[in-house]
């Protein structure tokens, strides 16, 4: 897969510290996918469309068929991330698709269980995927 999350700066108490998730044995996620909500007793999988709810990002590689049913995922701090579309500083910002993020929609209590992050930075319109850092909260 592209667009992996880079990891900027972890934080929490303690500073990094992963949440456990269910996964799949036969996937194969790389470090930094997103994760998505997938399912009933904090299951997750890899992003694929926009909306998914997030779950946080891998925190290590998993091979597939590796026997590992479970991963850590990442879901507090600074990540460089792959956004689409015109997104401003201070926009909220949603799962766009597989490792790709976007504005939020305009509807907040509507859909504020999309909301996941605050751009940092700014990205243009027609630029395709630009690589913009974002405070996940």
């Amino acid at each position: 897969m592209a667009n992996e999350a880079v990891i900027l700066e972890l934080y929490g108490q303690p500073t990094g510290e992963p949440m456990r998730y269910t996964i799949a044995d036969e996937v194969a996620i790389e470090k930094g996918t997103i994760l998505k909500l997938s399912g009933a007793d904090l299951t997750a999988a890899k992003s694929e469309t926009d909306g998914d709810i997030f779950a946080g990002f891998a925190a290590t590689e998993k091979v597939a068929n590796d026997g590992q049913v479970t991963i850590g995922a990442f879901s507090k701090g600074l990540f460089d991330l792959a956004a689409t579309g015109t997104v401003a500083i201070g926009d909220r910002l949603k799962i766009s698709g597989a490792n790709i993020v976007a504005v939020a929609d305009d509807d907040i209590a509507e859909h504020a269980s999309q909301h996941f992050g605050t751009a940092l930075e700014a990205a243009a319109a027609g630029s395709g995927t630009e690589v913009i850092r974002v405070w996940v909260h």
